[in-house]
């Protein structure tokens, strides 16, 4: 006989489940929590590092009830009603966040500290000073004025840029370096504090950039989480891009298994 779920007057047999989610662009989803399941419960049978301890389980489910903003076991009750979910489900998802965590960790928690510093020129921050405009001989008498001290950085770029940066007076940061542009990134990695760079042409713009603060990043235990994240998205990435790469499965079977940069 075949299988079929009933959701609403519709009844959908396994192989109409399969056509939906594909429609509804849900299996790249289904796809990457299966990948993550395979390798958490291999994770755990061969470090049993993805064991949860009773301890560790009660303050993941505090944390989860923190996040859904729940306040009584009606608002729980309620929750679960509308996601269709047991109480045993609960239980499920929420110690598979912890056990996704202790994997990620297994896997690069020792890989963090060197992964910092070869990301590190891309994470320093910048606070710098940005006038844009269009007009490249507005640029050189706005920049001659500023040398001259003639007026203020500040005043000149709230009077002609035309960017969002004229409302601060052209300040911009903190912001990573990773965040701008490949020549203003050059530009102020190689210069000093109060340094003013002449025109320069970056895409339509003619910019005159001071460099104010710059800023290390460290590796503390937010930039922790942030790597651990990024270096767990990437194998993700990898893995589905794997899975898609591979021969297609027969029908009815779910798989297993330079643009231009902002100035500011």
């Amino acid at each position: 006989m075949t299988e079929a779920i009933q959701i609403g007057n519709r009844t959908i047999t396994a192989s109409e489940l399969i056509s939906l989610l594909a429609s509804y662009q849900m299996l790249p989803h289904l796809q990457r929590e299966l990948i993550i399941d395979e390798a958490i419960d291999e994770n755990s049978r061969s470090a049993n590092v993805a064991i949860c301890t009773p301890e560790e389980v009660a303050q993941a489910k505090q944390q989860f009830y923190a996040e859904k903003q729940f306040k009584n076991e009606e608002d729980i009750q309620a929750w679960m009603a509308h996601q269709g979910l047991t109480p045993e489900q609960l239980e499920v998802i929420i110690t598979r966040k912890l056990k996704i965590e202790k994997f990620k960790q297994a896997t690069w928690g020792n890989k963090l500290e060197s992964y910092f510093f070869q990301s590190k020129t891309k994470l320093d921050k910048v606070i710098y000073s940005l006038l844009r405009t269009q007009d490249v001989g507005i640029a050189q008498e706005l920049y001659f004025r500023i040398q001259a001290k003639e007026n203020s950085f500040a005043d000149l770029a709230r009077e002609y840029s035309l960017g969002p940066e004229a409302q601060t007076g052209g300040l911009v940061g903190p912001i990573e370096l990773n965040a701008l542009h490949p020549v203003m990134v050059q530009m102020l990695s190689s210069s000093q504090p109060g340094q003013i760079l002449p025109p320069t042409r970056i895409a339509d713009w003619f910019v005159i950039l001071r460099l104010e603060k710059f800023i290390p990043a460290q590796l503390d235990e937010f930039m922790k989480v942030r790597l651990l994240n990024e270096l767990f998205e990437t194998w993700l990435q990898e893995q589905q891009k794997q899975i898609m790469s591979a021969p297609r499965p027969e029908a009815g079977m779910l798989p297993h298994g330079e643009g231009d940069q902002p100035l500011a």
